[in-house]
């Protein structure tokens, strides 16, 4: 399961209810920023999420209003005095503007606490269990990145097998489950393939930031989850959106219906419109919608299968 916090939920331009782009991803100890938009080390303070733990930024590209609020974040870490640095990750393209942008605010990377790691499209973080990869975002002309979080298939003990073949509750039926074969007292062995069901997918969290179309965003989020995206503009202004380089929201709906996501989180959020307008304009092709608001917090688990 991944935890979802949105810090930011604006689009370009910050407003009295809207922070500039950030969202936090959990998944047990380890958090994620996704983006960090001016001001995001407030709204950190704001959600009571501190800034200890926090080990990675994973940046969708260049614009600042995606990456202002790393010097203020990172300058404040560096006056508490945290241990550990901040691993800085994003296209090729990114981290060069970035470096450029940090080494004149607050320093180069040895000093002020934060590392920078280019990435391509493909396996960004493995972890035990889980991992990130990244795919790529059509966007004005930019080296933009989405990211997945994925948790790998697991396979769930059968109770019903562990008790008919008297695997006892404790030691035997915690290895079984870690995947090791196991000797009974009476001298019987028992493999995990033996008290194991199918495979249970686990869940999958795509996030896309800014993006001009959808066509190329199917295949990377299919079967998500939960799907973030943009919803900029409504299809009344599909021109103005074409010319800027963003979403309308019902492209948005349609991505996450062809690509047969579970939820739709809509972020990236104009005060030219009403919240129950983009909402509307979604829901008409994609019921299971929400627009996510700052401060939000949601849950991404697998789906169940039927």
């Amino acid at each position: 399961m991944f935890d979802l916090v949105f810090l930011g939920t604006a689009a370009a331009v910050p407003s009295a209810e809207r922070g500039s782009p950030a969202l936090l991803v959990a998944r047990e100890s380890a958090r994620f920023l996704v983006d960090c938009g001016e001001g995001t080390q407030r709204q950190l303070m704001r959600a009571r999420l501190g800034f200890r733990g926090l080990g990675h930024v994973l940046l969708t590209h260049l614009h600042l209003d995606h990456v202002a609020g790393l010097a203020g974040l990172l300058a404040t870490r560096q006056l508490y005095q945290l241990e550990g640095s901040i691993e800085i990750i994003g296209s090729q393209e990114t981290i060069a503007f970035v470096r450029r942008y940090l080494c004149a605010t607050i320093g180069p990377e040895r000093e002020a606490g934060y590392r920078f790691r280019a990435v391509s499209p493909g396996l960004v973080l493995p972890r035990p269990g889980w991992q990130i990869t990244a795919f790529p975002v059509a966007h004005r002309g930019t080296e933009s990145l989405g990211y997945l979080f994925e948790e790998e298939a697991r396979r769930a003990l059968l109770p019903e097998r562990l008790d008919a073949l008297g695997v006892p509750e404790g030691p035997e039926r915690a290895a079984l489950a870690r995947g090791d074969p196991v000797v009974l007292a009476d001298g019987r062995p028992v493999t995990p393939e033996m008290v194991q069901g199918p495979d249970v997918a686990g869940a999958k969290l795509a996030i896309v930031g800014d993006a001009e179309e959808i066509i190329s965003l199917i295949e990377p989020v299919r079967r998500a989850d939960a799907l973030v995206i943009e919803a900029t503009f409504l299809e009344r202004d599909a021109g103005l959106a074409r010319e800027r380089g963003h979403l309308v929201a019902a492209a948005a709906a349609k991505l996450a219906c062809e690509a047969e996501a579970k939820e739709l989180l809509l972020t990236h959020i104009s005060g030219r419109y009403k919240a129950g307008e983009i909402l509307s304009e979604a829901a008409r092709l994609f019921p299971r919608v929400r627009i996510a608001a700052d401060f939000d917090r949601v849950s991404v688990s697998p789906r169940v299968s039927s």
